[in-house]
């Protein structure tokens, strides 16, 4: 098992905002909705992506020389990727003197992820912290997962899953055992306002919701709040009423929209939808903090 082998984008060694205390948080690559919002599109493909920052490129164009299928050309803005053509070699990263290039995605066993995780033992005892599996969506890849916190758990290290509930309710069944805390997403209650902006429906992720409502496992609920989906008075109240129903006096936290991985999409090839959506303004999310706590919820608005 400990051979077992996942995707993953990305280690994130004394993350704070992953679940309590100092953690570790495993980022695991490929995800089955396509949010509109989504702060790290690098985690949507399952396979491993060419990125390139323009920001740092000094267009000495050592890469059109280096990629051996012709995938790397010279525009009138600089490089140009075809990425239909590009097999992900690595070829044009060693020859990128700036750090330009670079791959997100990389196959790891569990025991080359856990030998990361192990390094911050002491920061996860001292400060309540632990190890947290995310996404990507978790449940794609969940045997390795599973395996990942179920080292982390003999380790005696606390364990998180965060998750859109997207995927095998069999799957997450495989990870309660592991699971001391889930993070699980709800991001609107109307079945076709979800799929207009994430690409799939969501009654699968409310049928998995109401597994881990009743697991014995503590849930919290989080809610991106985005504007012109679930910026309503309307949303938020058939979010916050659903929650209440499964797990009553449980926790929500609302978090308002931003564009930090808006520079992801141009490194990736991808065009940003929401460039011209503002934050949601602290009016609101006060009322939608006021709405959620008016069914007898816990309510936090990420900052």
């Amino acid at each position: 098992m400990d051979q077992l082998t996942g995707t993953v984008f990305n280690i994130q060694r004394y993350s704070i905002d992953d679940g309590p205390g100092i953690r570790t948080t495993v980022f695991l690559k490929g995800c089955p909705l396509a949010c509109v919002w989504c702060s790290n599109p690098e985690s949507q493909n399952h396979a491993p992506e060419l990125m390139h920052r323009d920001s740092v490129c000094k267009q000495c164009f050592r890469c059109v020389a280096a990629c051996p299928v012709g995938a790397i050309s010279v525009g009138a803005e600089g490089v140009v990727i075809e990425r239909d053509l590009c097999d992900v070699c690595g070829d044009c990263v060693k020859a990128c003197p700036h750090g330009a290039m670079q791959i997100t995605g990389s196959q790891m066993t569990v025991d080359e992820v856990f030998d990361v995780l192990k390094r911050d033992a002491d920061f996860y005892r001292d400060s309540g912290g632990g190890v947290t599996v995310s996404g990507g969506e978790v449940l794609l890849q969940a045997d390795f997962a599973r395996a990942i916190l179920e080292r982390s758990k003999e380790a005696g290290f606390h364990t998180c899953v965060d998750t859109s509930g997207q995927g095998s309710t069999e799957g997450l069944k495989r990870l309660i055992p592991y699971t001391d805390l889930f993070y699980f997403d709800i991001k609107h209650i109307d079945p076709r306002a979800h799929r207009a902006e994430t690409g799939i429906t969501n009654e699968n992720i409310l049928r998995n919701f109401a597994v881990v409502a009743t697991s014995g496992v503590p849930v919290v609920v989080r809610v991106p709040v985005v504007p012109g989906f679930n910026d309503t008075v309307d949303a938020i109240s058939d979010i916050a009423d659903m929650v209440a129903g499964k797990v009553p006096g449980g926790t929500v936290h609302l978090l308002p929209y931003h564009r930090y991985g808006q520079q992801k999409y141009a490194m990736l090839g991808m065009d940003y939808e929401l460039g011209a959506a503002e934050t949601p303004s602290e009016e609101f999310m006060k009322g939608a903090r006021a709405i959620v706590e008016s069914r007898g919820l816990h309510c936090e608005v990420a900052v």
